[in-house]
């Protein structure tokens, strides 16, 4: 008997989702837990697991539909056998195959599921494929490799005096829905600079002694914690040092009160399978180096494969934003609200500086902290940022805490 997909529940505050890709099709084959589609809201993005192995027998929504929690989606037969699929204009099957795949007779050309498929989405029949599976089966591998040779080139007609037409550049449009997740970062950005008084100060690092210091101890500590000492971790710790100092970075405003938090939520900015996502790192200062960077390691990892869940990303106290990964050089970051401060790192580039009356060529980045301007004051962004720097440009005093 089939089983019901429903949109499971993703949050406490969440009760309408929108479907995304259906991972498997009527007819397919699914492992136990195996994700079947993908439900998208704005702020997670999950997969609906299958609840055993079997196939997709129905489904209810497509691509872009809304469904509420709890609605039913589609259908699952457990321990069903593929079937193949409706041919154009047919209707889907009410439930998954269980016989086995037909035996052709002689000179008999079967068509496999897969190459149904990609016969139905290239508009091509059977007949117009040359099949080399055994028994005469066509394959999908058959259809692609058919719709992949160049056609061959009409002869062309002789028109005495004729002029070659220019070839017209394509001015074709595609029109994509955003996802809620996009829909939900384009609000809380335009959200941001429409209620806050956003200013930016920048400043610049020299890299060499962290450089160095990952360079001198890096074996050792991938050696003993199964991990990479990256430079994420002394920017986290170096922040952490700065809130503590300037806790106006740390606050936000919350109606007419200031509100100072003293503990240390610190949100990491990274790029997810879907946009941004700023995954938590929960009470940073209880955290060592190796558990920053394991933590930033796993969060980063599950963004990519659209698996953090609400709780990973709801809160945070204060953020960190690594544009130089992407080889930005210079940038104005954008708070998360109702954060009161952002940190954005940049590329890093050998660059002329000035030392001691001296050119030199050093590992320069630059940094910017923007800043809500209602609690935060020049004066103290400045200060921030410059003890930012300090820490930085030298290392050990981040271990002996001065």
């Amino acid at each position: 008997m089939p089983v019901e997909l429903k949109v499971p529940s993703v949050g406490e505050s969440i009760t309408e989702v929108q479907l995304g890709d259906w991972l498997k099709k009527p007819g397919e084959l699914a492992r136990a837990d195996e994700g079947l589609v993908v439900i998208e809201t704005d702020k997670v993005t999950v997969e609906l697991p299958a609840p055993g192995a079997g196939a997709v027998v129905k489904t209810l929504k497509r691509k872009g539909d809304k469904a509420l929690v709890g609605e039913v989606i589609g259908y699952f037969e457990v321990g069903a056998q593929p079937a193949p699929p409706p041919v154009k204009g047919g209707t889907a099957p009410a439930a998954a195959a269980t016989a086995p795949a037909p035996v052709p007779s002689k000179g008999e050309k079967v068509v496999m599921p897969a190459a149904a498929r990609e016969l139905a989405q290239r508009g091509l029949s059977a007949t117009e494929v040359a099949a080399s599976g055994p028994g005469g089966r066509l394959l999908k591998e058959d259809v692609q490799r058919h719709t992949t040779k160049a056609p061959t080139p009409a002869p062309a007609a002789t028109a005495p005096a004729a002029v070659p037409a220019r070839p017209a550049g394509s001015r074709q449009e595609e029109v994509v829905p955003m996802t809620p997740m996009r829909k939900r970062i384009a609000e809380r950005l335009v959200h941001a600079q429409s209620t806050a008084a956003i200013l930016t100060t920048f400043n610049e690092i020299d890299m060499s002694e962290v450089m160095a210091l990952r360079k001198a101890h890096q074996e050792r500590f991938v050696e003993r914690h199964k991990t990479k000492l990256g430079f994420m971790s002394f920017f986290v710790k170096a922040a952490i040092e700065a809130l503590k100092e300037i806790p106006q970075v740390n606050a936000e405003v919350r109606g007419t009160d200031i509100v100072y938090r003293h503990f240390y939520d610190i949100g990491i900015a990274v790029g997810g399978g879907k946009g941004l996502v700023v995954p938590i790192l929960r009470n940073a200062e209880t955290m060592g180096f190796a558990d920053i960077e394991r933590a930033i390691g796993e969060l980063g990892k599950k963004a990519q494969e659209n698996k953090l869940t609400i709780e990973e990303l709801t809160g945070g106290t204060f953020t960190i934003s690594n544009g130089g990964i992407y080889g930005s050089l210079l940038s104005t970051p954008i708070l998360n609200p109702p954060q009161s401060g952002i940190l954005g790192l940049h590329a890093i580039q050998e660059r002329p500086v000035a030392i001691n009356g001296q050119v030199v060529i050093r590992p320069m980045m630059y940094v910017a902290l923007s800043y809500d301007h209602r609690i935060v004051d020049g004066r103290e962004a400045v200060t921030f940022l410059k003890r930012i720097k300090e820490l930085v440009e030298n290392p050990t005093r981040l271990l002996l805490e001065v």
